[in-house]
């Protein structure tokens, strides 16, 4: 690299720099200024930070950090504690990744982690922008941690035309090339820049310590950039899920399989997921036992990454629970992930979707089901949608969870 240029991006890293060592933000996972990070620590916020806001991490880092302090404490937590304690911050095989390669350091790595991002890679639930940002962040290694803010700062210092994210191969390579010795530093003040000063609309330029070699800002560029893939438009499925409830107030709930979406956390029994509703009949068939079944006002929404949701929910009140809450057709796991052809056409006049099939159809061995009581129900592994439809089942008049879940 000439002489010239690399003063240049010497300069740009300088002047970031010190921009960040007095605007630095304030995040319950950093370490003080001027003290080392903890690799625990850094690993634990970059795996709950994926696809998931700042203010959504908060709590449930502080949480995870009381039950389980150090690595060697999350790897002999039991699983289902995990997903309990994750619940509601979504995308669950993180919860599972991240028990998986707890495991893996205090057992196979003396409690340490790895100090390069070649190195933590191995570890489940670590792909390439992670092992960057805790191997920079915790060991100072040279390393662009390009999150989202990251590439916002730089597809517009550099004016990178290129769609996202066909871009980010170009954008990484920008990125290492201003990575200075404060490797961890760096990696964080990008992020805080995109985060306060160079935001994905009304960028605040004025304020910014890069906006004199910012070529989308001499362009006129900087809300146009970086530029955004074409927006996929995702299926829509629906279907019916039923919550009973016995006398003592314990509601049903089924354990999802091992492997697929929202693997082993819990569920109110659901019938299958097509393009159209079922009727209240054919919903009522597909019911895990008989029973007086009722059909809740209104529907409950959810988005899924890929696809869209809407659920009707049908509750009972019985008197007592039944031996067997699932009619034994079909395998619990098969029946669970919805194997079959995934384009029959189902009874209800809409095309197959690969959900869930009826609750009905369903061998619910002792282990999958559970009756937990309504206020324990917090406590337990239930994901957000599951959460939306019990607590619509119940409808106790206010938000079930909010009400009685105490803050970390």
């Amino acid at each position: 690299m000439p002489p010239a240029r690399q003063t240049k991006k010497t300069d740009l890293s300088r002047r970031l720099l010190a921009w960040y060592d007095i605007h630095r933000r304030v995040l319950p996972w950093r370490a003080p200024k001027g003290k080392r990070a903890d690799p625990y620590r850094v690993w634990l916020s970059e795996i709950m930070l994926q696809q998931t806001t700042v203010q959504a991490v908060g709590a449930y880092y502080r949480k995870f950090l009381t039950l389980w302090p150090d690595v060697k404490a999350l790897a002999a937590a039991k699983q289902d504690e995990v997903l309990a304690a994750w619940a509601g911050l979504g995308y669950y095989a993180r919860a599972r990744n991240l028990h998986a390669a707890a495991k893996i350091v205090a057992n196979d790595m003396g409690g340490e982690f790895p100090p390069t991002a070649e190195t933590l890679r191995a570890l489940p639930g670590v792909g390439g922008y992670t092992a960057g940002a805790i191997s920079a962040i915790a060991y100072d290694e040279k390393q662009a941690a390009m999150d989202a803010n990251a590439e916002r700062v730089i597809a517009r210092l550099y004016a990178v035309k290129t769609p996202m994210p066909k871009a980010k191969t170009e954008l990484h390579v920008l990125g290492m090339a201003l990575v200075p010795e404060r490797a961890g530093d760096f990696a964080q003040a990008l992020m805080d820049l995109g985060s306060a000063i160079c935001t994905p609309k009304r960028a605040a330029c004025q304020n910014c310590p890069l906006s004199p070699d910012c070529k989308a800002r001499k362009l006129g560029l900087q809300e146009q950039l970086p530029v955004k893939a074409p927006k996929m438009v995702r299926p829509l499925k629906r279907g019916a899920a039923f919550v009973a409830r016995d006398r003592t107030g314990a509601v049903l709930l089924v354990k999802r399989p091992d492997k697929g979406l929202l693997a082993s956390m819990l569920e109110p029994p659901l019938g299958a997921w097509t393009e159209k509703f079922p009727s209240t009949a054919q919903a009522i068939k597909q019911a895990p036992f008989e029973a007086d079944w009722k059909k809740r006002p209104g529907i409950v929404r959810h988005g899924f990454t890929h696809f869209e949701l809407e659920i009707e929910v049908y509750v009972a009140d019985i008197a007592k629970r039944p031996t067997h809450p699932c009619h034994p057709r079909q395998s619990a796991a098969t029946a669970a992930r919805g194997e079959g052809d995934p384009g029959r056409k189902h009874k209800s006049g809409g095309k197959h979707l690969g959900s869930l099939p009826s609750a009905r159809e369903t061998r619910a061995s002792p282990g999958m089901t559970r009756w937990v009581d309504a206020g324990d129900l917090y406590k337990v592994e239930l994901p957000t949608v599951m959460r939306k439809i019990v607590e619509h089942g119940l409808d106790e008049g206010g938000p079930l969870f909010a009400l009685r879940k105490p803050r970390p």
